[in-house]
């Protein structure tokens, strides 16, 4: 749904009269699943672009304050919950500001990428530790992250035969089956769901912040692992890997995650030689090269 910043301005003063005095403005890059406001310097509002991503909100107003003490890095702090409107049907949040760039918005030197493998592998160590009661399961709340890679089956063997003529198809389904058969016997950890570039924030070529924790649930870490892949290079992958105290099943898993996720990507792009598409190719490539 449209949602624009008069819309939320009409929530502010409706809901929280005493915060109308701030200025609201859109973020330069809001997300797919949520867009995301400043409100004044200090603050921020997210609001659920669908129906499919407004469960998440209560989820995160729940969890994060439980999460954060036991993190060194800065994660969202739910300041205040809104709730569904005349005007506006979902929850949704204001959050305390979180100072960095996004991953996704910056070229990183070889010295950064190998600060931030050692920072990533240090917040996934921290919130693997974190007691996991009464913590979601996996679900259609955060698309299954968390879970086996199997609950993608179907949709991997149709990209991999959709796209054949991008790909190579053998080693595509070497990938993917192995990834299926591995097993986890580990214990349940928490799970962001989407460590991804674009969620990750960095000051000064180190991890400022972890945002966007919709998606996260109690499972299987391996979803968490794809960002070895789609952000580090050979080099920063090792200290990541190193630095992460996993058993070989479970990296298989992160290849076959991360193997989807590059055809899912690949798939809704429509220049198959552009230079987005060239990146999911790339990251196709490198997990290959590691059977």
């Amino acid at each position: 749904m449209e949602i624009t910043e008069n819309l939320v301005k009409e929530l502010v003063a409706e809901q929280f009269p005493e915060l109308t005095y701030l200025e609201i403005r859109q973020v330069q890059l809001s997300g797919h699943d949520n867009k995301t406001f400043h409100l004044g310097d200090e603050m921020m509002i997210r609001m659920p672009s669908a129906k499919c991503y407004a469960s998440q909100v209560l989820k995160e107003q729940e969890f994060l304050p439980k999460l954060s003490p036991f993190l060194s890095f800065p994660i969202p702090r739910p300041l205040f919950l809104g709730n569904p409107s005349k005007k506006y049907p979902f929850n949704w949040s204001i959050y305390s500001y979180l100072d960095g760039d996004s991953v996704s918005s910056l070229s990183l030197n070889n010295i950064q990428l190998e600060n931030l493998a050692h920072d990533l592998a240090k917040f996934l160590k921290e919130l693997h530790k974190i007691n996991t009661s009464n913590g979601p399961p996996p679900g259609l709340h955060n698309y299954w992250r968390g879970d086996a890679p199997y609950v993608y089956d179907n949709d991997t063997r149709r990209l991999i035969n959709k796209l054949s003529n991008e790909i190579d198809v053998s080693k595509a389904i070497e990938t993917w089956e192995k990834a299926i058969s591995s097993k986890f016997n580990q214990d349940l950890v928490w799970v962001h769901g989407d460590f991804a570039s674009g969620n990750i924030l960095t000051r000064d070529g180190r991890l400022s912040a972890v945002i966007d924790f919709g998606c996260m649930a109690v499972g299987d870490p391996a979803c968490d692992l794809v960002i070895a892949w789609t952000l580090l290079k050979v080099m920063d992958r090792q200290i990541f890997k190193d630095n992460l105290s996993f058993d070989e099943d479970t990296w298989t898993r992160a290849k076959g995650w991360a193997l989807w996720k590059a055809l899912v990507t690949l798939e809704n792009i429509d220049n198959k030689v552009s230079p987005d598409a060239l990146k999911q190719l790339h990251i196709i490539n490198e997990v290959y090269k590691e059977q």
